[in-house]
């Protein structure tokens, strides 16, 4: 059993949200070791110490209860807003086009919320692996905004003649793609981190320069 019935610290019963909140927290951890088609309300019920009525009484279903695991990380938690609604210093560099400063802190948050939720992460490519719902909309809600945030900074700056002329979501891709790859590997395939073993501020660093800068001493493109 996850949780008791009880409230421990304070000695009372649990509140209707409090209670909604523990199967949540519990369906969390089930979807994402077993995947949506290899949980069951009753195993959810059970690990967390509830009835699968009372599991009924906050979500009618079990799709209803997998789609309010988006809301409530989304929505309420905070864990995946956009950066840029809450992070000062992201804010200041955008509005001084500090472009190191943007992609910097980008990266960096990124790479906190994704090695911070390591459930909602597992639980999202289950999701994605069992072609459900909850990633497409994780995708439409999420993912494309940040697209559309990144990719019309570059195509700001680009405007500003101190960016190639490339496409933009090529860059967000590839940005993405080394701070998603980065988290992988510390989530899933190499947690002892044998084959890098990097603070996410050094990786958040260096990923910023090579998107603005690559890698190489003399650029070919000029």
């Amino acid at each position: 059993m996850i949780k008791d019935l009880f409230n421990c610290e304070h000695g009372q019963r649990m509140t209707g949200d409090d209670r909604r909140k523990q199967i949540l927290q519990t369906a969390v951890h089930l979807f994402s070791t077993h995947g949506f088609s290899g949980t069951t309300t009753r195993k959810i019920a059970e690990a967390a110490g509830v009835s699968e009525a009372m599991v009924f009484k906050h979500f009618s279903t079990k799709e209803d209860l997998y789609g309010a695991i988006l809301h409530e990380k989304a929505c309420e938690e905070g864990s995946h807003r956009f950066p840029w609604d809450s992070n000062e210093p992201l804010k200041e560099a955008i509005k001084n086009k500090d472009d190191f400063g943007v992609f910097y802190h980008i990266a960096l948050h990124a790479m906190n919320k994704q090695q911070a939720d390591v459930g909602f992460m597992r639980l999202m490519f289950f999701s994605a692996l069992e072609d459900h719902d909850l990633a497409e909309r994780f995708f439409t809600e999420f993912v494309s905004k940040v697209y559309d945030f990144i990719g019309g900074y570059v195509a700001e700056r680009q405007k500003d003649g101190v960016m190639r002329e490339i496409n933009p979501r090529v860059v967000v891709r590839a940005f993405i793609g080394m701070i998603l790859h980065h988290s992988l590997n510390n989530i899933l395939w190499d947690k002892k981190q044998t084959l890098l073993k990097i603070t996410n501020e050094e990786a958040a660093k260096n990923f910023a320069e090579i998107i603005l800068h690559g890698v190489s001493i003399n650029d070919p493109a000029n």
